[in-house]
């Protein structure tokens, strides 16, 4: 008996399959460059898709800079915006870690010289967390503190004077020491004065594009929105904190625990979790941990997939004048994910 033709169909069989699965494992990445050729606004920015800690899918479209026609590449720096605040909660942690700060005690012991009532009673787990109540730092609280969600930009700086007042330090100095020892080596916090290689961010409008003018971040805002990154040193940083690396066990499970929710469009029609400076989303196909950021002319997504150790990291330079295109890409590229077999356990 002839096992020689046997045997060919057999590895032909194989091979058949291992092609046509492979294939299918990579159709997410045929239909996210379909996407990006056919948005409106066209899509402008940069895509980083990883698993188990490797990039297995980039794309740089667009320009850091539409007067020049600089390109946008991997290494492109943007303003990644309210994505800042995981990054100013795990500085927190880490203070709480070496007991220089207590989460559940009222801000008023670090900052003695708070005049507001207020300061005697909201805690620093509020502030991270949006549970305070402040809206503005001369009027009076929206809600009893730890009672309601009000998302802001109030909080994050009142964080960072506490960390300074702490670790005697500068937050730029505590958020540099951390990026170092990462070798986060593109991110550093935006000053006027050091922009490096910032890309230019715009304003949409349709296809219209203006450049986005009046950085509204200041010394006291960076730790809510003023540190600036890339795809791959996100990718850096997911990969460290998301694997034990940057905090204990024990306060990376506070930091992705919940005792508040919130409703954001990107994130499903109904209330997640929001833990410190990330939300905890549990209702849609897969859980996961993420983030957005928004102003300046720039959009930012970080998403974190912990089942199947997936990363999907977006940084645009425009910001549609339209709110309800806010992250229009980002979240059909989400949905993309979603079908796919990306997500499936690691």
């Amino acid at each position: 008996m002839n096992l020689i033709p046997k045997i060919s169909l057999l590895l032909l069989v194989i091979l058949t399959s291992c092609h046509s699965s492979a294939q299918t494992k990579d159709n997410y990445k045929k239909s996210i460059d379909s996407l990006l050729q056919n948005t409106n606004p066209k899509f402008t920015g940069v895509i980083l898709i990883a698993k188990n800690g490797k990039t297995v899918y980039s794309k740089a479209e667009g320009f850091a800079n539409f007067e020049t026609k600089k390109p946008l590449n991997l290494d492109s720096q943007f303003e990644i915006m309210s994505i800042t605040r995981q990054i100013t909660a795990a500085l927190v942690l880490k203070e709480v870690e070496q007991g220089k700060i207590d989460l559940n005690t009222p801000i008023k012991k670090y900052l003695p010289n708070l005049k507001q009532t207020w300061a005697d009673t909201i805690t620093v787990h509020q502030l991270l967390n949006h549970s305070h109540g402040i809206t503005d730092l001369q009027k009076p609280l929206l809600f009893k503190p730890g009672s309601d969600f009000k998302y802001g930009n109030e909080g994050y700086p009142i964080l960072g004077q506490i960390l300074e007042s702490v670790s005697k330090k500068s937050y730029s100095e505590l958020a540099n020491e951390l990026f170092k020892k990462l070798k986060m080596n593109n991110t550093f916090c935006y000053s006027k004065d050091s922009d490096k290689n910032l890309v230019t961010g715009y304003i949409s409008n349709g296809n219209n594009l203006e450049k986005a003018e009046n950085n509204l971040i200041s010394p006291y805002k960076v730790p809510s929105g003023g540190l600036v990154s890339t795809v791959n040193d996100l990718l850096i940083w997911n990969n460290n904190l998301h694997k034990g690396k940057i905090l204990k066990p024990e306060s990376y499970k506070l930091m992705t625990s919940y005792t508040i929710q919130n409703q954001h469009n990107f994130f499903g029609k109904v209330k997640e979790g929001y833990g410190y400076g990330l939300r905890i989303i549990e209702k849609e196909p897969v859980k996961y941990f993420g983030h957005t950021g928004l102003g300046n002319g720039f959009s930012a997504v970080n998403l974190y997939f912990p089942d199947s150790d997936v990363s999907l990291i977006v940084l645009e330079n425009q910001m549609p004048e339209d709110s309800n295109l806010f992250y229009a890409s980002e979240f059909k590229i989400k949905n993309i994910l979603f079908k796919s077999d990306l997500l499936s356990k690691s």
